[in-house]
């Protein structure tokens, strides 16, 4: 029995072996590649060589990529928490069982699977000079370098929240509501209730749902490069864009891919710093 128990497993992993090995060469691949490439020098037409530390070291004298660090930490600190209350929010308010939850849920995801590209489109013609958000406000979003990152974290928030709130629904349906209603028969609010109650037991799904956010928030692109390009003044110049810049215009591909390991070193340590903070359970 236990010999033909052996013989099917090995019999079905050289069955799914090539879609193995295809998934971790092309998965992987260019991941150690690129790590690697960040030890060379190589552009278009020229052979790699090896320069070791080389482009880390200037990496750590160049000012532009010190302000793209900068204004990268800063969209993060004001992306995350705003996507999160938004999907902590909206998941909270489709929890309860009424007439038309299931469209409500279906229009608030409706954003995450719009493309960025359009998205973009859009808002960069509402944070217009001439669009609606401008003359409402009488502030002109994409033209200052104080309140560029505000209208990006506004526009990355509403095309990203959604996911985020499936998350939180998930978790919520499965808590049991018998603490709540004796919470309530207790006289606690309802802030209370979600404070002492709901919130500690989210803490899973919170701590990926600020994971995900934070790493998505270190690689924005899109938004930034259809809206602003990177301005007014590097206002929104970003690492990724700052990565683009020297991989694909000025063809430094050995110090782009520097610049791509500090960008993961750095999503992988905050992501740590989260696991710490979040995640750990008592």
């Amino acid at each position: 029995m236990r010999f033909a128990l052996r013989w099917e497993a090995r019999t079905g992993l050289l069955f799914v072996l090539p879609c193995l090995l295809l998934f971790l060469a092309f998965r992987f691949g260019p991941s150690i590649a690129g790590v690697l490439l960040g030890f060379f020098e190589f552009g278009i037409g020229e052979s790699p060589a090896f320069t070791g530390l080389d482009n880390f070291r200037r990496m750590a004298g160049d000012p532009v990529f010190w302000d793209s660090l900068r204004v990268t930490l800063i969209y993060t600190v004001l992306y995350v928490p705003v996507s999160m209350a938004a999907s902590v929010g909206m998941a909270l308010l489709v929890r309860r069982s009424f007439r038309g939850a299931r469209f409500f849920r279906s229009v608030f995801f409706l954003p995450v699977v719009t493309s960025l590209v359009l998205a973009g489109t859009v808002f960069t013609w509402l944070f217009s000079s001439e669009g609606p958000i401008t003359k409402l406000t009488g502030l002109s979003w994409l033209a200052s370098p104080t309140l560029v990152l505000p209208a990006l974290v506004i526009v990355s928030a509403w095309s990203r929240f959604g996911y985020g709130m499936l998350i939180v629904l998930a978790r919520l349906q499965d808590l049991p509501r018998e603490l709540e209603e004796a919470a309530l028969s207790d006289g606690a609010s309802t802030w209370q209730r979600f404070r002492h109650i709901v919130l500690p037991q989210l803490r899973p799904a919170l701590f990926f749902v600020a994971v995900i956010e934070t790493t998505n928030s270190f690689q924005v692109f899109d938004l930034v490069y259809v809206m602003t390009g990177g301005g007014p003044a590097h206002g929104s110049f970003t690492l990724v864009m700052a990565l683009y810049e020297q991989g694909f215009k000025n063809f430094e591909f050995g110090y782009a891919s520097a610049i791509g390991v500090a960008l993961f070193v750095m999503t992988l340590v905050v992501a740590l710093i989260q696991r710490l903070i979040i995640g750990r359970s008592k």
